[in-house]
């Protein structure tokens, strides 16, 4: 077999085992077929694990951005095999049954990766997401088969243009219940429609998407300055191919991910989720990857670290800001030099790029005059966008969005719904009153199955007026574009028999942020007599991936994990 000088420098651990000798003349005849050569399967092979799909814009365009990653490995010396995976898009699915597949399509990605790379011997992956679960789904699957690998975001949409000001698609959402509430004509929202999603590339705000892809630039699994370039930038292609030469690099370097996802690494993404007002979907994602490396990351590292992190970015859903104005203030690297500053980064942790955090930090290059990163001296609040709470109506746990209200207290009856559907026609039918505590339960991991996001329904209580005045707890999950007194992932949940599941209409609950408790007005005594007389729905699905899940998932506080 003849070989290229290049290629016989390049480190091959686990593809030689498929193409070298008389023996694997059959592996090499299969891939003759298709288009390799002898020169081609004589270098180290690198599985390119990509979650394109047509079925939403987050990650429309990564099957031309792989392209561009492949002419990176093969111009470094290496051969890539492209393959796909699933990809379930929050936004499309939100406020329908589809939804409950979002949150079990990231066990779903994470398994089909790692049986993929353990079936073909890769020597190292370059992983390509976008929307929300496509991110940790593929950071899981990394951690989980610990061979040289890097995580590439495929970048934010830019956002749309609506009577002269910057949208983006929680403007639709909260449009919907300006609508309802008849302050929104039909004229209105349908030209809205048409330009609040403007291209390619994931939401616009610091939602799930842009959130995880700031704590895995911080986490080191992507690369330092990758991750805020715009997905219909120029420049996004120029990333992908050097990032396709990087993963070569890490392959002979030998920089797994177990060497990248350490304990202070996660610290150090969620200093930076915090410190940009992230969602509180990276609570479940940071504890469910950590689970994968065996390290023991709780629910209340978010809570001490979050205390002593300020919150400097002033992105929306509770600022100003996009994505792409972040980008151009110089990205995930300003904001890790303003926790480098603070002394909360551990820069001794190591990046994909072998530099450490600090020194990618050190690199930033901060547009002078911008507005989206506050300085060291004026953050927008002194903690973090983060808080735990717990009380008699979560024991385990609770995650609220700091960065998303400025209330810190409010004490009103339950508005109890079994589902949110039946919660979205009473905020339709304007059923809901200022004061009111809404509780939606049964959207739990096992409940629903599959933790529903409850954007639909928040942003419509928002659009009508009553985002100030309204809170919600529930054993759901809430989209990073919620804004407002929202309380999620209350744990247990009611289908496992938590507390949430004794409260009635009318009981009276209080929500106390600086206290970190959510109560309602009942005796322990009366709380386990309520639970003891709970009728569990039953399940909608009995067979299939939503039963299975169902059966093997852990409670939101350990991180919906499956085993």
């Amino acid at each position: 077999m003849t070989t290229n000088g290049i290629a016989t420098r390049l480190p091959r651990p686990r593809s030689a085992t498929v193409f070298d000798g008389p023996d694997r003349a059959h592996s090499r005849a299969y891939m003759k077929g298709i288009g390799f050569d002898d020169d081609a399967l004589s270098r180290p092979t690198i599985g390119i694990a990509n979650t394109w799909t047509e079925a939403m814009p987050c990650n429309f365009h990564l099957r031309a951005l792989a392209e561009h990653v492949k002419e990176g490995v093969r111009a470094a010396g290496g051969t890539p095999m492209e393959f796909n995976t699933v990809a379930v898009s929050d936004g499309v699915t939100m406020g329908t049954q589809g939804m409950k597949a979002s949150l079990i399509s990231r066990e779903v990605i994470a398994d089909s990766i790692e049986l993929m790379a353990r079936g073909y011997q890769f020597d190292a992956i370059v992983a390509l997401c976008a929307c929300d679960k496509t991110i940790p789904g593929c950071a899981m699957a990394l951690a989980r088969l610990d061979v040289p690998s890097v995580l590439l975001y495929g970048g934010s949409i830019a956002p749309g243009h609506w009577h002269g000001r910057d949208v983006t698609i929680l403007d639709i959402f909260e449009a919907i219940g300006a609508h309802n509430a008849g302050d929104m004509s039909d004229e209105e929202l349908h030209e809205l429609e048409g330009v609040a999603s403007p291209g390619a590339g994931a939401c616009g705000g610091q939602f799930t998407a842009n959130t995880m892809a700031c704590a895995f630039e911080a986490l080191g699994i992507s690369a330092g300055g990758s991750a805020m370039v715009p997905a219909e930038d120029d420049d996004k292609n120029t990333v992908a191919e050097k990032i396709g030469e990087l993963v070569i690099k890490v392959l002979v370097d030998d920089i797994t991910p177990s060497k990248v996802i350490t304990h202070d690494s996660l610290e150090n993404a969620i200093a930076c989720i915090c410190a940009s007002g992230g969602s509180t979907n990276g609570v479940l994602h940071l504890i469910a990857l950590a689970h994968e490396l065996g390290i023991e990351l709780t629910i209340d590292d978010f809570e001490r670290i979050s205390r002593a992190t300020p919150l400097f970015a002033d992105l929306k859903p509770g600022g100003r800001f996009v994505a792409t104005d972040l980008y151009a203030a110089g990205g995930v690297p300003v904001i890790l030099k303003r926790l480098a500053d603070a002394g909360i980064l551990h820069g001794d942790a190591i990046t994909v790029s072998g530099r450490t955090i600090a020194e990618e930090a050190e690199a930033a290059q901060e547009k002078p005059g911008q507005e989206v990163v506050r300085p060291l001296d004026d953050p927008l609040k002194s903690e973090g966008g983060l808080a735990i709470m717990r009380g008699n109506l979560a024991p385990e746990a609770a995650v609220v969005k700091l960065a998303g209200t400025e209330r810190r207290q409010q004490t009103g009856p339950a508005r109890v719904f079994e589902t949110e559907e039946a919660c979205f026609r009473a905020v339709k039918e304007q059923k809901i009153n200022p004061g009111d505590i809404v509780v939606i339960r049964n959207e739990g991991p096992v409940g629903g199955p599959g933790m529903r996001e409850m954007l639909q329904v928040t942003a419509a209580i928002v659009g009508e007026g009553l985002g100030q005045s309204v809170a919600m707890i529930t054993d759901g999950r809430f989209s990073g574009a919620t804004r407002g007194l929202m309380i999620g992932h209350v744990a247990p949940e009611a289908a496992k028999g938590g507390p949430i599941a004794a409260i009635r209409e009318g009981d009276e609950i209080t929500v106390d942020i600086d206290g970190r408790r959510i109560d309602v007005a009942l005796s322990d005594e009366e709380i386990a007599k309520r639970i003891a007389e709970y009728e569990v729905p039953e399940p909608l699905y009995t067979r299939g991936v939503m039963a299975k899940y169902a059966a093997t998932v852990s409670s939101a506080a350990y991180g919906a994990v499956t085993s």
